[in-house]
């Protein structure tokens, strides 16, 4: 991709988080946030189809995730990761709009819901992820990225055939070079996700706390009610995290909110149909907040 610059933001703890910009310099920032267990990768093009849009645009790897540093002591839990947003949005010269997949999502609607007087975001675009989700969905996506988190994989052809085993509705990957930026390889040869183990295998920010700490129903409710700022959810119609239910509830939260469902997607919608999920963000963001 041309015009992609490497930089790097400070998180809540002084932590590095790695990120990935393109754009013009003058334009408004828009802050891409993947879901837990991906990189600044996932995104596809939409990189640079914001920066072509005049938007300067960032992809960044959250906290134990991909290239960013992994957390000091384990801490992922959702304060955790709202305070990196929170410590990014503020070191940027103009208020950004917040597009966060999943994880990236939930630490984006804390963050904005839970400070409503700091101005954190002029925007924000959730990808299928809600107050309410599918605990069958979530168990589904806890179950494939632990199976390999202490044994990972012999080839990348084995990452592929894990990957086409969770997502069925979508083509296997024939060029496997891509999937090296989602991996680490180790000495012995063996490939794992490029996340910090800790995020799966230990209690989030404190022994007293569990995993079920970065999906806390009420908390996340009484965020979405404060949002005030214009609100895009963008859900896979064949997710099974984000039930049509579960999306009616958010837009009963956020009134205001607009909902558009993308055929042919499941939970990972970007990755699924990067057309259309494309044409949404920016047709969304060029409605709501001007590029410039």
């Amino acid at each position: 991709m041309q015009g992609v610059e490497s930089v790097e933001f400070q998180g809540r703890d002084g932590n590095r988080l790695v990120a990935d910009a393109a754009g013009p310099l003058d334009g408004r920032p828009a802050v891409l946030l993947h879901g837990g267990g991906q990189t600044r990768h996932a995104w596809g093009t939409t990189l640079s189809v914001l920066a072509q849009a005049g938007w300067r645009a960032y992809t960044v790897d959250l906290r134990g995730h991909g290239g960013s540093e992994w957390a000091p002591g384990g801490d992922y839990s959702l304060d955790a990761f709202s305070g990196d947003v929170l410590a990014l949005a503020a070191s940027l010269d103009r208020q950004p709009v917040l597009v966060g997949a999943s994880l990236g999502g939930l630490s984006s609607l804390a963050a904005i819901g839970e400070h409503p007087d700091r101005g954190v975001a002029d925007a924000l675009v959730l990808v299928d992820v809600a107050p309410r989700i599918e605990p069958a969905g979530r168990d589904r996506i806890a179950a494939f990225m632990a199976e390999h988190v202490e044994t990972g994989f012999g080839s990348l052809e084995e990452v592929a055939d894990a990957i086409a085993r969770y997502n069925p509705h979508r083509p296997r990957s024939k060029d496997l070079s891509g999937l090296r930026k989602n991996l680490r390889q180790r000495e012995d040869g063996r490939w794992f996700w490029h996340w910090d183990p800790a995020f799966m295998t230990r209690p989030q920010g404190g022994e007293d706390e569990t995993r079920t700490s970065l999906v806390e129903s009420t908390r996340l409710e009484d965020a979405a009610r404060a949002i005030k700022v214009p609100t895009l959810l963008v859900r896979g119609r064949v997710s099974d995290l984000l039930s049509e239910e579960g999306a009616q509830d958010l837009l009963k939260l956020i009134p205001h909110a607009e909902l558009i469902d993308v055929a042919g997607a499941g939970h990972m919608v970007a990755g699924d149909r990067n057309d259309l999920f494309n044409d949404a963000v920016v047709q969304f963001l060029s409605r709501s907040v001007p590029s410039r």
